[in-house]
């Protein structure tokens, strides 16, 4: 048999279909009630897209058809959308900056890209840096990029408590690429991680202590490893690496994805492990394509969690609008976030001005919130001498390098 045409089989409702032939065809809704069981080929389409050779040793799946994967690999198919609950795995966004060094900013324990932080033996292992290299077209990665030999590092990002339902209690798959610019660091492993502490409320240093060289790092109290974890081989090109595993540890809240190199012997100052595509999964042993969703939508994720305001380069942008109070030396100023945040934010800030239009460039020394929602705050700003009491007056930066943080991280 070298055909089946359409209407011989899309009404067939037995309990499992089995064809045999060289190519099977359908262009019509295929209903047998049952498994379908091919050998040689499946050629399905529908009004406007072919799904061609799904042979054997091949599987590929498109949510709204409901078709569910169970084993071998997926392509030609445009995945549902929403499947990757980390956000920024492809290291589009980056708010704070897109280099870290210095000891400071690239800090064990410190944000970097928007959603991911480092975890290192100690300070300064590593500079971070948005880099345009990746397997996709136009597409981003993070480099990291060794400063202090003979220490551990890696990156990591913890997954909200509301983000995890479907994934605690089931397989779930963590997929990325990476590559290394030389054979030095020749030891790179991935976890997916269970807390089980209070949800949201997680310890972001998991690591207690690092260990020897190559040995996986021993972990805190309430964080668990849910796979165990083994060297994947990166090479010095782009490749693809997924691990799968069933989060079953008791009172899971949260999940958190660590990605690292444990080889304090071999890498030296300037060897890179490069990272992106990073995508978690929930129920599913298979992974799908990267999800790359819209560059506003990312960034409005990212913002639940972190948002700089009075961006670096924008001279003079206005951070809130308020009042001089009865002290010229004090303001109350309102600030909306762009989305509405995790938590309400804590704040951090530096080179900002008051201005009412009698009195510019009043430094700012310092800010609290008196009052506030994740969407909305009320500021209390106290700053230098100047203006009118009880006139209007904005909060801005200070033409240079000035911004305000809202910090929602987990």
């Amino acid at each position: 048999m070298s055909l089946l045409k359409t209407n011989e089989i899309q009404n067939y409702n037995g309990s499992s279909l089995t064809l045999t032939a060289s190519t099977v065809s359908t262009s019509a809704q295929l209903n047998t009630g049952g498994n379908i069981s091919v050998t040689g080929s499946l050629n399905v389409s529908d009004d406007s897209t072919t799904r061609s050779n799904l042979g054997l040793g091949s599987i590929a799946t498109q949510a709204a058809d409901n078709v569910a994967i169970t084993g071998g690999t997926i392509s030609g198919i445009t995945a549902y959308p929403g499947r990757n609950r980390l956000i920024n795995g492809s290291f589009q966004i980056a708010q704070r900056n897109t280099s870290f060094s210095g000891g400071t900013d690239n800090a064990d324990d410190t944000y970097t890209l928007d959603r991911w932080y480092v975890l290192s033996e100690g300070n300064d292992s590593i500079d971070v840096t948005q880099q345009s290299d990746s397997p996709d077209s136009n597409g981003k990665s993070i480099r990291l990029d060794v400063e202090t030999t003979g220490e551990k590092f890696g990156i990591a990002q913890i997954i909200e408590g509301q983000n995890c339902i479907g994934a605690i209690g089931n397989t779930c798959t963590l997929s990325f690429y990476a590559k290394v610019s030389n054979a030095r660091i020749d030891t790179v492993k991935a976890a997916i991680i269970a807390w089980s502490g209070t949800e949201d409320t997680v310890t972001s240093d998991i690591i207690s202590a690092w260990n020897a060289d190559g040995t996986t790092p021993t972990l805190i109290a309430n964080a668990t490893f849910e796979n165990t974890p083994a060297d994947l081989s990166v090479t010095t090109s782009w490749a693809r690496y997924e691990l799968s595993a069933n989060i079953d540890t008791a009172s899971t809240k949260n999940i958190i994805i660590f990605i690292w190199s444990d080889d304090a012997t071999n890498p030296q100052a300037g060897d890179f492990l490069y990272l992106t595509n990073i995508q978690f999964e929930a129920a599913t042993s298979v992974a799908t394509p990267f999800e790359h969703r819209p560059i506003s939508v990312e960034l409005a994720l990212c913002q639940r969690y972190f948002e700089r305001k009075a961006v670096f380069g924008i001279s003079g942008e206005t951070v809130g609008h308020g009042f001089q109070m009865a002290a010229t030396t004090t303001s109350q100023i309102i600030v909306y976030p762009k989305v509405s945040m995790r938590a309400t934010p804590t704040l951090t800030f530096s080179g900002l001005q008051i201005s009412d239009n009698t009195s510019y460039g009043a430094s700012v020394s310092a800010i609290s919130i008196s009052g506030g929602t994740p969407h909305t705050l009320r500021l209390y700003v106290t700053h230098a001498t100047g203006g009118t009491s009880y006139r209007p007056c904005t909060l801005r930066d200070d033409y240079t390098s000035g911004y305000l943080d809202l910090l929602a991280e987990l």
